[in-house]
């Protein structure tokens, strides 16, 4: 699972990091709401972990853009405002959860665990279409005029990066970023090998659908 960490406290959110990473989660982390707006239009996060007041954009704002703009991604305000007005209103902006500092590690899971429930749910039949091809997302398979396969996990997050953004030209940076993560340092020369195998994926399902090269840029699908 992939989380987003959005707090201004250095010392926390290295903290929170670490241990994240120790539980198994994939972890970005900012400090501002500016930055996390950034990361959060990538689309590439199951879980975000959203302080409250934060420098440049609060995180009732920056909560309440996501939702405006339909991204569900569960998020739970972490903050030092415990009153039940703040509670609510938090609630009210779309916040899946709140939880008030200081608070124990194992409540956090437990609450990260509650709240990742709820979306699973939700997703297991969502399709994305282009043209004649679907992929369905939860079961990793394609669907296509001449039959279905099944895609790997790292082929599915290609191809569902560019079906959430189809005929836009994706870089090679942002399509690393999705599949790989911001901080790893896996060789571009892996991103060619993955648009290769979706090509051949492609055809076998018999989809006109067709993932073209940018040269210099990056790659788009139309």
């Amino acid at each position: 699972m992939r989380s987003l960490l959005v707090e201004d406290d250095e010392k926390l959110n290295q903290s929170l990091a670490f241990q994240l990473k120790d539980e198994g989660f994939l972890t970005d982390s900012c400090r501002d709401g500016e930055e996390a707006l950034y990361y959060i239009g990538e689309h590439i996060h199951d879980l975000i972990l959203l302080d409250r007041m934060l420098p440049r954009i609060s995180g009732t704002e920056v909560l309440r853009q996501m939702r405006e703009a339909g991204d569900q991604t569960p998020v739970i305000l972490i903050t030092a405002l415990g009153t039940l007005d703040d509670k609510v209103t938090g609630l009210d902006l779309g916040a899946d959860d709140y939880l008030v500092k200081p608070f124990a590690f194992e409540e956090l899971m437990a609450r990260i665990r509650c709240v990742t429930r709820r979306p699973r749910q939700l997703l297991l039949n969502e399709q994305l279409t282009l043209e004649d091809l679907i992929y369905h997302v939860e079961e990793k398979t394609l669907t296509g005029p001449e039959g279905f396969c099944s895609v790997s996990s790292r082929e599915g997050a290609l191809l569902e990066a560019f079906l959430r953004s189809p005929g836009q030209t994706l870089s090679r940076t942002i399509l690393l970023t999705k599949v790989w993560g911001m901080d790893s340092d896996v060789e571009e020369g892996n991103l060619d090998n993955y648009i290769h195998f979706l090509r051949r994926r492609l055809k076998t399902v018999g989809s006109s659908v067709r993932i073209q090269t940018v040269r210099g840029i990056g790659y788009r699908i139309d």
